[in-house]
């Protein structure tokens, strides 16, 4: 054996106790007794203390988990929702191509084809156009570019739908653009 003391040496400290008349051993004096009585509930409050904090610090750290999650999420949808505004454009040009077709008397069978697969794709990546034609305006799904009096229809009604909107995720990606009613002479007869 060494003569060094290694780190996982204990010091214990021993005492002796006079004998008693009987021949045994005298048990330790009380105040020693309280000394350790305290010091054992001071641990046991140090103990409690790193426990709370311990789980203050899990708590906290599965916050910034959901949040950096989130965050994720959240910029992964905005740079899709970029890019399907960018191709939505792309679409509403071969829709006019096909309108343009079709008022020629062109056959338009193979961009109706086009057309019907990009709206499929659109679905599957939950995608969708925004209903607008006879609806009330709704400014969180409408943009209203256009006013005409009708006193035959409710006030604020779309009558004219310019550009489909759409709706991506419960997120509008894209308002319609829309021309709505009223029935007083604030709008613009047409």
């Amino acid at each position: 054996m060494s003569d060094e003391k290694s780190n996982e040496d204990i010091p214990v400290a021993v005492r002796e106790y006079d004998a008693g008349e009987d021949g045994g051993q005298s048990a330790p004096d009380t105040s020693t007794h309280e000394a350790m009585q305290e010091l054992l509930e001071k641990e046991r409050q140090h103990a409690l203390d790193c426990k709370d904090k311990l789980k203050h610090a899990l708590a906290d750290f599965q916050n910034l988990s959901r949040k950096t999650q989130s965050d994720i999420e959240n910029g992964i949808n905005s740079r899709i929702d970029e890019f399907m505004v960018e191709f939505l454009k792309i679409c509403d040009d071969f829709e006019r191509a096909r309108q343009a077709f079709v008022e020629r008397g062109t056959d338009v069978g193979g961009l109706s084809s086009i057309l019907k697969n990009i709206d499929s794709l659109l679905a599957r990546y939950g995608v969708k156009p925004i209903d607008a034609l006879g609806e009330i305006f709704d400014p969180n799904l409408h943009e209203a570019i256009s006013i005409t009096r009708d006193p035959a229809l409710d006030e604020d009604t779309i009558t004219k739908e310019i550009r489909k909107g759409y709706i991506s995720h419960n997120r509008v990606i894209r308002p319609t653009l829309v021309e709505i009613s009223k029935k007083d002479g604030e709008g613009e007869s047409k």
